[in-house]
This record gives C-alpha cells, sequence and structure tokens, in this order.
C-alpha cells in the first residue's frame, strides 16, 4: 500500500520541536522528522513520544538536509530555533515554494489567549518569571489561568487545550525563535539591544531584525513596552510600531505626560495621565544591582499593560529572590562568596554583573566564541574592584588582548591567568581570592566549547563550590551543633 504523501517536516528534534510531532500528527497522515541524530536514535525518541512509526518518516544522519530537500510534496518546514539558516537545501526548498517557518509562529497563530511576549539580549527569562508569577496572582484573583514558557525551556504548545480566551500567556522569545515568526503577540516587551549570537546571525543588523519582528506585526489594539530613551531599541520601533506603547526606566528620566515605570525617591512608580502610582520601595526589592531593576520596571509595565494591578506584582517583586545562573549565590568557603552568573553569555551582561557584585572580585571569564567585541568588557574590568581574572576557553586569548590593549604598556592593574580547563579555573580563582572577596562566574561567553549549555556550566560550578564547603565544614559530629 503506498504511503500518503509528507506535506510538512520537522527539522531538528530538540525540547522547543519535539511537541511539533503530536500536534501535527492529530492534523495531518504522515510527516517527516528530519535530525543529524542516526535514524535509530531518532526512531527512538519518538518511540518514546508514543508517535506512531508508520506515521513518521525519520531522515537521520549527516545528510538529513539532501534527503529532505529530495521529498516531493513538502509545502511547511518547521525549523529548530538557531540553526543555519542559508545553506543549499534549504534555499532549493525556498526556491520550490516550501514555507520554511517554526512552532513558535504556529503557536502564535493557534493560540485562543492573548500573548505577552519578552525578549531582549539580557533579562529575558528574568522578567518573563516575574510577569508570570505576577500574573499568576491576577488570574488567582479573577477566576481565570496563567501559562508560562518559552524559551525557558518549556513549550506551550502542549497546553493549548486548556487556554481560554480570557486567560494570559507569558513567552519568553530569543532571536532564534523570532527570526522565522510572520506575526506578533498582543503584547511585547524589548528589553534591551547589544550584539549577541553574530556566529549565527551573522550581523547586528540582522540579530536586531530578528527581535524586532516582536512586534513588527502589531496591530493599533496591541502594546510594546520598551525602554525610555535608548536610541538602539528607539530605532527599531519609532516610525513602524502602530500600536500603544509603555516606558520603562530604572531611573527618573522625565517621562512625564507618559504611560510606563520609573524609579524616583527610593521608590518604584507607576505613572499615566493621573500621575504616579507607587509599586514598591526599591530597598524591598530581592534582586540585586540596576540591570535587575530595569527588569523589575519592565515587568511591572507588562503586568500593567496586560490587565494586571499593582496589587499582583509587588509581593513578587519583593519576595522573588532571583533564577538560577543569574547572579546566584551559591557558597561560601574559607570567607570567599562563589556568585554564579553562568547566564552571562556576552560582554555586556558580565558589565552588568560587576556593577552588582561589591568586590574586591576573582572573575571567571572566556568559552565560546560568538564573535562579540570584548573592548568595552575590558574596560570595564579596569574601572571594577577586580584583584584577579581567571580566563579559559576559545576565548581566552581574545579577552586578554583586549585588556593588554586597553591598559596599556603598564598592563592591567590586577593578574591575569590562563586556565586549560573549567575546573581549574574555578580552583585556581579560589586559590587567588581572599577572605571578604567574591568569585564571580560571569564567563561573557557561551559554554559550548566546554558545556552543553550555561546551565550545565552553571551547576558544575555550584557542584565544585559545594563539594569545598562541605571539606571545610568536616564530618557532621565536628560541625557546631552536632552530635
Amino acid at each position: 500500500m503506498e504511503q500518503p504523501a509528507v506535506a510538512q517536516a520537522i527539522v531538528g528534534l530538540g525540547v522547543n520541536n519535539r511537541p511539533l510531532v503530536p500536534y501535527l500528527l492529530a492534523r495531518t497522515p504522515r510527516i517527516a522528522v528530519a535530525d543529524r541524530l542516526p535514524e535509530e536514535a531518532l526512531r527512538r525518541i519518538l518511540a518514546g513520544m508514543g508517535a506512531d512509526p508508520a506515521r513518521v518518516l525519520v531522515l537521520g544522519g549527516p545528510d538529513y538536509l539532501q534527503q529532505l530537500a529530495a521529498l516531493p510534496g513538502l509545502r511547511s518546514v518547521y525549523l529548530t530555533p538557531g540553526m543555519v539558516k542559508d545553506t543549499p537545501e534549504l534555499r532549493a526548498l525556498e526556491a520550490r515554494g516550501v514555507r520554511l517557518t517554526c512552532e513558535t509562529d504556529l503557536f502564535l497563530q493557534v493560540v485562543p489567549a492573548p500573548v505577552v511576549g519578552i525578549t531582549g539580549s539580557s533579562g529575558k527569562t528574568t522578567t518573563t518569571t516575574l510577569t508570570g508569577l505576577a500574573l499568576g496572582r491576577w488570574a488567582a484573583r479573577t477566576g481565570r489561568q496563567a501559562f508560562v514558557g518559552g524559551n525557558i525551556g518549556h513549550p506551550l504548545l502542549p497546553e493549548l487545550g486548556a487556554m481560554r480566551p480570557e486567560d494570559r500567556v507569558v513567552l519568553e522569545l530569543s532571536s532564534f525563535q523570532l527570526e522565522r515568526v510572520e506575526r506578533s503577540p498582543w503584547g511585547a516587551v524589548l528589553l534591551n539591544l547589544s550584539p549577541n549570537h553574530l556566529d549565527v546571525h551573522g550581523t547586528l543588523e540582522a540579530y536586531a531584525a530578528a527581535k524586532s519582528r516582536i512586534f513588527r506585526y502589531q496591530g493599533p489594539d496591541d502594546w510594546l513596552v520598551v525602554p525610555w530613551g535608548d536610541p538602539v531599541v528607539t530605532a527599531l520601533w519609532e516610525g513602524v510600531h502602530r500600536g500603544r506603547r509603555w516606558f520603562f526606566s530604572p531611573g527618573d528620566p522625565g517621562m512625564a505626560g507618559y504611560r510606563g515605570t520609573l524609579v524616583a525617591d527610593g521608590y518604584l512608580w507607576f505613572q499615566d495621565d493621573h500621575g504616579r502610582q507607587p509599586v514598591l520601595a526599591v530597598q524591598d526589592l530581592r534582586l540585586p544591582g540596576r540591570h535587575n531593576l530595569a527588569n523589575a520596571a519592565a515587568a511591572t509595565a507588562a503586568v500593567l499593560a496586560a490587565g494586571g494591578a499593582v496589587e499582583d506584582i509587588a509581593p513578587v517583586l519583593a519576595s522573588f529572590s532571583g533564577v538560577p545562573h543569574r547572579l546566584e549565590p551559591v557558597g561560601m568557603v574559607g570567607g570567599v562568596r562563589f556568585i554564579n552568573d553562568s547566564i552571562a553569555t556576552t560582554p555586556d551582561r558580565t558589565l552588568a554583573a560587576l556593577a552588582a557584585v561589591p568586590g574586591p572580585l576573582v572573575v571567571i571569564l572566556g568559552g565560546y566564541d560568538k564573535h562579540l567585541d570584548f573592548a568595552p568588557l575590558a574596560r570595564g574590568l579596569l574601572q571594577a574592584p577586580v584583584r584577579a581574572v581567571v580566563l579559559l576557553g576559545a576565548t581566552a586569548g581574545r579577552i586578554a588582548g583586549a585588556l593588554e590593549a586597553a591598559a596599556g604598556p603598564a598592563g592591567p592593574p590586577f593578574v591575569v591567568e590562563h586556565a586549560a580547563g573549567f575546573d581549574e579555573a574555578v580552583s585556581r580563582a579560589r586559590a587567588l581570592a581572599r577572605p571578604g572577596d567574591a568569585v564571580l562566574l560571569s564567563p561573557a561567553c557561551a559554554s559550548y566549547d566546554m558545556f552543553p549549555n550555561f546551565e550545565v556550566r552553571g551547576e558544575r560550578f555550584r557542584t565544585l563550590v559545594q563539594n569545598w564547603a562541605g571539606e571545610a565544614a568536616g564530618p557532621v559530629s565536628e560541625r557546631e551543633g552536632g552530635v
């Protein structure tokens, strides 16, 4: 019996794309799944998902794209986020009129509830979490539901059936997820924009264009939250955005007459045409650093724009202590604090960490090369209370060169060491630190030359520190209060 033709294909069977398998199989007789993994490995994954093997054409191995391009009758191909787009096979598919799309665009097309999308070069997960927690409180008191997912590792396609028009969805969106969308969410938050992922996007302009899709297709009834006075972000939306705008600022920039959130006189305020309303005393915000004050201001604006109230966001800001791997204290050994900021995969994030963590500091830097400029980071290190820097990974030489160029003939006023591996880097940082110092893992680089992702890198840092803390404490019977 001849198998039905395959009209839809999924490329990449990672976390983001897996929910597409049951979704598409419920709506079409047969699909294709293509991935560089061997066919047997793909079949095992699909079997674990309960997919009918007779209805899934598996294309695996190093030539998976060639196999895909040879399929007749394809109409849509769902690409995994971050996939290199400029390949002969994908160009050939587009030339045939095949639509290259993504799971995010499908979700935005079919979701029945209003979506609040959050993106930016940094702060996405913290702002998404704050917004989701606050809208969860709003939902509980109004008989609705709030769903949180997206780039935080939780696809929401499987939860579509539980969503209603009166609910809210909060979606963290990366540039990889946005670059193929052809529709924008009801509410959008663009936190900031600085060079990132240039190894994939190629240019800052292409990266910015991907980010701008979060609001590009919005209409007059939609809304956008953006930072006040940010020339890079303003250049993206000015003259293009057609909806309502809210602004946020971690300071008091003179936003009179504009709707949004700002910080003045020791308080975070909400401001509209009727005046200002206090949200929270800054001293009651548990998250450290000016960058987190900006995240809190952005989340507050998003919650209020989405229909929530000050009573929903204020308790969240007062109680939320942070997301793992984001300026996360993981222990103290010998009077030295150890701070896990493994999320810092760009120089800008590390600069924010340097401003937020009291010194003296021993900073661990380096990793996978995304072709970013380290000159601003070098200048920031020279101005920060740095005792030592430990470099590792593919970018160690580039960071060292940037430091030498910024410092001039005299060289940096602190110790710069190189480590052959991650464990050695953390051990050297511990040895260089003195009681009262902080060892800061804030690499300014991605982790892919040593780890699968920044989370695994952060967990390894945590494990090393906690092992040392346990050794320093000694057996239970020797500890204070032990028996």
